[in-house]
């Protein structure tokens, strides 16, 4: 298997201060075996433990980043935690700090990762943002966590399934809708009578609501870029990629 290269990472296309770090893996560069390969970095899906280990030590040599990483036990809710309390796995699915050296990172196989920086580059953050997230709040928890005006954020979205396939039920759309009768543009009738949903629009609306009107990424499609990405919607059984942000 190929050696982790900085060409297995996505760097946000995104007017960032200098010393916002921020990257996103992909699928290949790692150790681990089919249905993990190559580069899974969680250790929840029952990959072989030390093939994850193998692969975040990869993630580090390549990344640069100076320490451990905030590694979260996601819970699907909107729970943040400053990254530089984080010792072990706690459940919650956000993380932000204004301390310089100090990962936020959240992990993902279809939803959407969503990262936070001020302009100044004094505070950052990453949530992990599926449909129960988003619904739930947790984009609005985390710009209340990281105190700084909202007009003063930027904001990245990063690979998640795409609206092409994101097909939900109408007790999905209808949670959207309470929120927001606006939401209902985010959705479209599916060929087997359901309704495919864009995680990316529904974000960019909630981060726009907040007062958050700079948002970069949403491109991508984990479920459609199998070569890629990984997808729990595609397979089940799979890895994680991971999407950090941290200060220099």
């Amino acid at each position: 298997m190929s050696e982790l290269q900085a060409e297995h990472l996505i760097f946000p296309d995104w007017p960032a201060p200098a010393r916002v770090r921020a990257a996103s893996t992909i699928r290949h560069g790692g150790v681990s075996s089919s249905p993990y390969d190559s580069l899974n970095l969680a250790d929840h899906v029952g990959d072989d433990p030390a093939r994850v280990a193998e692969n975040r030590r990869r993630l580090v040599a390549v990344a640069g980043y100076p320490a451990e990483p905030a590694w979260l036990q996601q819970v699907h809710g909107k729970g943040v935690v400053a990254a530089e309390t984080v010792r072990a796995p706690v459940a919650a699915d956000a993380a932000w700090t204004r301390e310089p050296g100090r990962p936020c990172v959240v992990m993902t196989a279809d939803c959407l990762p969503v990262l936070l920086c001020d302009r100044a580059g004094t505070v950052v953050a990453a949530a992990h943002a599926g449909w129960r997230g988003l619904a739930g709040g947790v984009i609005a928890a985390t710009v209340a966590r990281m105190d700084a005006p909202p007009t003063e954020l930027l904001a990245w979205l990063g690979p998640a399934i795409g609206p092409d396939a994101f097909e939900v039920g109408a007790e999905v759309r209808a949670a959207f809708l309470a929120l927001d009768a606006g939401n209902v543009a985010c959705f479209r009738p599916s060929p087997a009578g359901r309704w495919l949903a864009d995680l990316y629009e529904l974000a960019r609306r909630q981060l726009q609501g907040l007062g958050v009107s700079v948002v970069y990424g949403g491109e991508f499609c984990t479920f459609g870029e199998a070569e890629r990405f990984f997808s729990y919607r595609r397979e089940s059984r799979t890895g994680r990629m991971a999407t950090l942000i941290w200060l220099g």
